[in-house]
């Protein structure tokens, strides 16, 4: 009798304990966030929603994978680096159409500090964006800037966008689908 009394403590004990390491049942530990934006972010996206919230919806924190496709034809390896190394990069605004809300301008603000987020220069995401014909216009934190400031960045950076003349490569090579392949045979002296 006095077994079944100590076991029944014991297990008592046990399942107290398990409800405490549990975090009191609780399935999903989560609770709501003070604010959705730094105070820097909410002072920009002012300023971004003054200088151009007439002709472009802003969209906030957006995954490069969500505006970027892979092109037809990738080798799967090649797909699967690719997607893998795209999967954690965020950005901080993208510009969108209003009409058909297609990407136009990806937005990053860049902090001066030596060792905070999106000090340096993301190179993959500069390739990807820069691949895709999206324009990334890289701004610093700072405070005192005008919405005229802003607007004249993003229309510095568009620029060579609107005028739809695809860069020109530093090296022409045979990748050009307007120019046939001829074949080609050493010339006897």
């Amino acid at each position: 009798m006095e077994l079944v009394i100590v076991l029944l403590i014991l297990l008592i004990a046990v399942s107290v304990m398990a409800l405490k390491l549990n975090d009191g049942g609780l399935a999903f530990p989560f609770k709501k966030r003070s604010n959705l934006f730094t105070p820097v972010e909410r002072n920009f996206l002012d300023l971004l929603e003054t200088a151009v919230g007439h002709q472009y919806r802003i969209i906030c924190r957006v995954r490069l994978t969500d505006i970027l496709d892979v092109r037809k034809n990738t080798a799967k390896r090649t797909l699967r680096t690719a997607m893998q190394r795209a999967s954690g990069r965020h950005l901080d605004f993208v510009l969108c159409d209003k009409q058909d809300l297609t990407p136009v301008v990806a937005v990053d603000l860049v902090h001066d500090r030596g060792d905070g987020y999106k000090t340096q220069r993301d190179w993959f995401v500069a390739g990807a964006l820069d691949a895709a014909r999206i324009p990334h216009l890289r701004i610093k934190v700072k405070a005192g800037y005008k919405p005229q400031d802003i607007r004249a960045c993003i229309e510095a950076k568009l620029a060579p966008v609107r005028f739809k003349e695809p860069k020109k490569p530093i090296i022409e090579g045979t990748n050009n689908p307007n120019k046939k392949p001829t074949l080609t045979r050493p010339i006897a002296a």
